[in-house]
């Protein structure tokens, strides 16, 4: 805009985003622009946006990318903004669109067993409708509570029960998205099985924003599981035998909903926190839960996790009591990051790997000096190492960084990813090149210019 030579000002594109944008709202105040263009995520990398817009029908979406190619301006979509990538943070100049206030549940099929909805309904509203019904929803990320669909899409969340039930890209069976022409796409369908054409829904599942805009998305619905759930709480020495004991729980034949790890840092962390002792019974602990439950299973159960000698064990089947064993892992985060700067890691391998992973993390904490809090969903191989440092350092220190690039080079020499589920943003793309190699990352680039020729759509995200 500071270009004395434009052939156009801020008035007439706020002018044409109010004449195109009829349903949902426009807004330009400082306080808002500086509220929706950074996420706090990271220092130093937002910009401030140009306008905030609110979008309330497939019509307003179509509006802002009519603007946006007009006046040649980048369109970074938001939902209920909770990346922690530095998914939906403003660039300079940006139009911020957000989906969030497109949040009605449009049908709930229990005869098919899915839902439609639009990309602004969270995540656990979606899953307690569908169980008022004898069905639930079954991707769960931490951000359950506060996260959309469209969001969830956007970087195909996983969650807490991905082992048994997959990730949300599992869990997708057809998507409506604004192109940036502003083309309206239906892809996919209604029914479980589809081969006709190319798979254009899962191309879209976990682009970040990039390829088009999500305002309808139609996902499976699963019946709730007969019988109880067994959910239980077991400590073991150290991380490295967790990870043996999940692998061997995994191939059980139980089929496992939940098996989630903590090391011994994070079990200190939270002892701190919520004034507990578990820290003092072991260096790392596993909350499991099998459904449907058997007699049979819940022996199966207890003999592996005396096989790998788990100590403290708590099974139990009671709602009550299985609602306070989850409380711990609830209690992960706000423990690590309530008195320290932090950056949550999100790397996977595969299971085999994991306890291998988990022992250089901890060799890497103790040589670079860096305080590392490793958790994760010990199940599917996707770790979580939190790296922190002091409140008053707001940088992150040269330390962490060289640890994070060690842990990264390590989980990809394991034949792992450095994004399991958080998705990339702007934080990893520089490591396409590195993840991918340099044919499949040139490949990337011309998909992405196929999809959004201009460079529109969530520019420096997923991609660099």
């Amino acid at each position: 805009m500071a270009n004395q030579f434009s052939a156009y000002d801020q008035a007439d594109i706020l002018a044409a985003l109010k004449q195109n944008v009829t349903a949902g709202t426009v807004q330009t105040d400082e306080e808002t622009l500086q509220h929706q263009s950074y996420s706090a995520q990271v220092a130093g990398q937002h910009a401030p946006a140009l306008a905030f817009i609110s979008a309330k029908s497939v019509a307003d979406v179509q509006g802002v990318m009519k603007v946006a190619r007009q006046f040649h301006l980048p369109v970074v979509t938001q939902n209920r903004f909770t990346s922690t990538v530095i998914g939906a943070d403003a660039v300079s100049g940006a139009l911020l669109l957000s989906t969030a206030q497109m949040d009605k549940i449009l049908e709930l099929n229990t005869a098919d067993a899915y839902a439609v909805v639009q990309p602004g309904v969270i995540n656990g509203d979606l899953d307690k409708e569908a169980r008022k019904h004898g069905l639930f929803y079954a991707p769960d990320p931490a951000s359950k509570p506060m996260s959309g669909i469209g969001g969830n899409i956007g970087t195909n969340a996983g969650g807490l029960s991905g082992v048994r039930y997959g990730s949300t890209r599992d869990n997708v069976l057809g998507l409506t998205v604004v192109l940036a022409d502003g083309r309206v796409l239906k892809l996919g369908g209604k029914t479980t099985k589809q081969a006709f054409g190319y798979d254009l829904t899962q191309l879209f599942v976990g682009s970040e924003g990039t390829l088009g805009v999500v305002v309808e998305a139609t996902v499976k619905l699963m019946p709730l599981p007969l019988g109880k759930s067994l959910m239980g709480l077991a400590f073991f020495k150290d991380m490295p035998t967790l990870a043996k004991a999940t692998t061997a729980l995994r191939m059980s034949g139980l089929y496992p909903a939940m098996l989630e790890a903590m090391d011994e840092n994070t079990l200190k962390a939270i002892d701190a926190y919520k004034g507990t002792d578990y820290a003092s019974k072991s260096g790392a602990a596993l909350i499991l839960r099998v459904d449907s439950i058997s007699p049979e299973g819940e022996q199966i159960v207890k003999q592996t996790l005396a096989d790998f000698g788990a100590v403290n064990v708590q099974l139990t089947t009671d709602e009550a009591d299985q609602e306070k064993i989850i409380a711990v892992r609830q209690a992960m985060l706000p423990a690590i990051f309530t008195s320290r700067n932090a950056v949550m890691e999100d790397m996977a391998v595969p299971t085999s790997k994991m306890a291998e992973l988990v022992a250089y993390i901890q060799q890497v904490g103790k040589e670079e000096g860096v305080e590392i809090f490793t958790a994760g969903h010990a199940g599917d191989g996707n770790l979580h190492p939190t790296l922190t440092w002091d409140k008053d350092q707001a940088e992150a220190p040269q330390a962490v960084t060289v640890a994070l690039r060690r842990m990264f080079t390590k989980a990809l020499e394991l034949g792992g990813t450095i994004s399991g589920e958080h998705a990339v943003g702007m934080l990893k793309n520089q490591w396409n090149n590195v993840e991918l190699g340099p044919d499949l990352d040139y490949l990337q680039h011309q998909i992405k210019a196929l999809f959004d020729p201009m460079n529109l759509l969530n520019p420096k995200r997923k991609i660099d």
